[in-house]
């Protein structure tokens, strides 16, 4: 804060003297940092995508099929057993997760909650790709 009350007032003073301000003082929110990249673009058909390759194994399918299963007999979710969800993940060069997008099933409980599970598993569980790339993560869930 005090940083940029000495800004304004080196600012103001510059332009008292008519000469142009040193230092423009950043707008709220702004950000000093470099332009973000654009996003690689997402293939329509996440079938295409390479599987996303995890260093320890994910949970175990049966465990993450109670929700699903749940969701459903509550009335939430129209979705007969199995369903499979295919969720588009964006790894970044440094091995981070940046995007999430779950392949539309018409159940956003299910579709926001496999993307849940997603950013847990991968979280420090990544190889990073040589630049940003889409990955693709199946999910099975199957209950009686």
């Amino acid at each position: 804060m005090i940083a940029i009350s000495l800004m304004l007032a080196l600012s103001q003073a510059a332009s008292a003297v008519g000469a142009p301000p040193a230092v423009e003082p950043a707008q709220a929110g702004s950000s000093t940092r470099a332009p973000v990249a654009p996003l690689p673009a997402i293939p329509e058909e996440l079938s295409t995508l390479p599987e996303l390759k995890l260093r320890r194994p994910q949970p175990d399918a049966t465990a993450l099929s109670f929700f699903v299963r749940d969701e459903v007999r509550a009335g939430r979710c129209s979705a007969d057993s199995p369903l499979r969800l295919d969720l588009a993940v964006l790894v970044t060069s440094g091995g981070q997760l940046r995007r999430i997008r779950p392949n539309a099933i018409g159940c956003p409980t299910v579709e926001q909650y496999a993307s849940g599970v997603v950013m847990r598993m991968a979280r420090g569980n990544v190889s990073p790709p040589l630049e940003d790339r889409w990955y693709r993560v199946s999910f099975t869930f199957a209950w009686q």
